[in-house]
């Protein structure tokens, strides 16, 4: 059903240059932007939809309670594991978030770390720097075996750049039924074959989102059972992988290395042994971050509310229950 006015409450700095794209809805959309619960006491009470665009999860949760007649919440994040409280989860609102806006980037950066390493260019840098001519073999990644742990959007970007580049794919879900009829992954696994799966692969990607179920999946023992020349990629959230069992592998060198986009801590302190090690390619959160990242994540809202303002379907609508 057609509706002539939406109140759409923006949780947001109202300097953020991606707001101005939301101008040319203004005439069909009644929009208040803040970020203090103060400047949404006269527009929350009759708001339709909330856009938590960059707030606090206490600043959610207070304009939330405000709100008792919102029909949609949305996120500019792809995780939710900093969103999700209790009232939000129990209610009946639907929460939908950017899940595939940025995931390109992520595969992409996937793939430029398993060439990393199959190509060894920190050997290459270290023998440019020095002068020195040294010829080496280098690997291929053809042929390989790729293993995905959470296997959505980031996980199916991976695993497209994997098929690419001639190599196999292995996937790892909760639910292994709905992968079957995908065309890019060989073989799917369920969450009990997780080290069936880190022994076979040459290249893992850690792709699963952070709940309760998937805190400290990855642990010591499936990283144990990763083949020497085995990778390590972490493009999901840091709590996933057990951090500390990751760095005794890469000190003691039981296997090749590790691509790390995400952290247990965030930003990484100054003096973590990260940062030290030769066998670890470290990224700051930003493997995402394009050109075009954010301006990406206001248009796919803005496509949404398009369809919440004539009452169809809406994208990306995710289980609260689960987290993803």
């Amino acid at each position: 059903m057609q509706k002539d006015t939406v109140n759409l409450l923006v949780l947001a700095d109202p300097a953020e240059p991606q707001l101005k794209m939301l101008d040319p809805l203004r005439a069909m959309t009644n929009i208040v932007v803040g970020q203090s619960p103060e400047l949404f006491e006269q527009a929350a009470p009759v708001a339709d939809a909330m856009l938590v665009w960059s707030a606090s999860r206490s600043l959610v949760q207070q304009v939330f309670a405000m709100a008792p007649k919102l029909r949609w919440v949305h996120t500019r994040a792809a995780g939710l594991d900093t969103l999700l409280f209790p009232a939000l989860v129990e209610s009946p609102v639907p929460l939908t978030n950017s899940s595939g806006v940025y995931s390109r980037s992520l595969g992409e950066f996937v793939a430029a770390a398993m060439l990393f390493f199959a190509k060894d260019f920190r050997r290459m840098l270290r023998n440019q720097a020095a002068g020195r001519w040294e010829q080496f073999d280098v690997e291929e990644l053809h042929g390989r075996t790729m293993g995905i742990v959470g296997y959505g959007d980031i996980g199916r970007a991976a695993a497209a750049q994997a098929k690419g580049l001639g190599m196999q794919v292995i996937a790892l879900r909760r639910q292994p039924d709905k992968s079957r009829a995908d065309n890019l992954v060989d073989e799917v696994m369920g969450q009990s074959d997780i080290l069936e799966l880190m022994r076979r692969s040459d290249y893992v990607v850690v792709a699963a989102p952070l709940t309760p179920d998937t805190r400290g999946l990855v642990g010591a023992a499936a990283i144990g059972a990763m083949k020497p020349s085995g990778v390590l990629i972490n493009v999901g959230r840091g709590p996933v992988v057990d951090e500390a069992g990751l760095l005794a592998a890469l000190r003691s060198k039981s296997i090749r290395g590790a691509a790390l986009d995400v952290f247990d801590q965030e930003p990484l302190p100054q003096d973590h042994p990260f940062y030290a090690m030769d066998n670890l390619l470290l990224s700051p959160h930003c493997a995402d971050h394009t050109q075009t990242w954010v301006d990406d994540a206001m248009r796919f809202f803005i496509t949404n509310l398009g369809c919440f303002s004539r009452g169809e379907a809406l994208a990306n609508v995710v289980d609260k229950q689960s987290g993803y």
